[in-house]
């Protein structure tokens, strides 16, 4: 199965081309990121012409105007929404089942500014929805999780609960620290792993957004995968963010043993 995730930044001029480089790689399984109230319905005639069986999106019909963006998942094969308890803003958390059993999170975390605590809400849901891992089926999350800070060459990293030289910052704190980390580290315990990480080791300094002006930048956007998943290969696609298709870069991946473990 492939599996492409993209943060598509809320593009509209762009539109056309990000649909053509995604439908070109005729992926089993599109996570999209940063849709609009204007992009929703053009990416789901593009990708129902392109014949997307399952398309689900998060809905904005009752959202303000400081939560303009939601997720969109497409599937060959068809799906039904599953809720994920407690998340602040739903429309940035979209859980599916594919018709063979695999369940399929696509997640955009708010960014730190945002009030209400609403990232460290929206890690801390997530989590207690991926811990709570049936045995029978596979389980994916994947989407622009806004963390990690840095990661480091020993496998340990730093989250933005913590400041450029890894002091936890006092109006954060440690709760915010654990939150950012959950969906890092704290679903190793359940057999869950990083996707990217189990191919490429911890010293290749990979990112997936990038500073514009200044370089450098943090690799955000993530594919976790539970017990029985087996990652053939996984990779980013900076061409599309390097051409100015959005300013993330794709993450690409191909993925075996889906659906019921027997």
């Amino acid at each position: 199965m492939l599996l492409v995730s993209w943060n598509l930044a809320g593009r509209v001029k762009r539109l056309p081309e990000q649909a053509e480089r995604l439908l070109e790689l005729d992926a089993d399984v599109l996570c999209l990121q940063e849709l609009t109230r204007t992009t929703i319905p053009i990416w789901r005639d593009l990708l129902e012409t392109a014949g997307y069986a399952g398309i689900a999106h998060g809905d904005l019909s009752t959202t303000t105007r400081t939560r303009p963006l939601a997720v969109l998942t497409a599937t060959r094969s068809s799906l039904h929404a599953v809720l994920v308890d407690d998340v602040p803003w739903a429309e940035r958390v979209l859980a599916v089942h594919m018709s063979d059993g695999t369940e399929v999170v696509n997640m955009h975390s708010p960014i730190s500014p945002k009030p209400g605590l609403a990232k460290v809400r929206t890690h801390e849901a997530v989590h207690r929805h991926m811990a709570n891992h049936p045995a029978d089926h596979a389980r994916l999350l994947c989407g622009d999780l806004n963390t990690p800070r840095k990661e480091h060459s020993d496998g340990t990293l730093w989250t933005f609960a913590r400041d450029r030289y890894g002091r936890l910052r006092p109006e954060r704190g440690e709760r915010w620290d654990q939150a950012e980390r959950a969906l890092i580290r704290d679903l190793e315990p359940f057999g869950y792993r990083d996707a990217f990480r189990l191919l490429h080791p911890h010293d290749l300094n990979e990112l997936s957004w990038e500073w514009a002006r200044w370089g450098g930048g943090y690799r955000l956007d993530h594919l976790i995968v539970s017990p029985g998943v087996e990652v053939a290969t996984c990779h980013y696609q900076h061409r599309w963010r390097e051409d100015g298709l959005s300013d993330h870069s794709a993450l690409i991946a191909r993925l075996s043993r889906l659906g019921r473990q027997d």
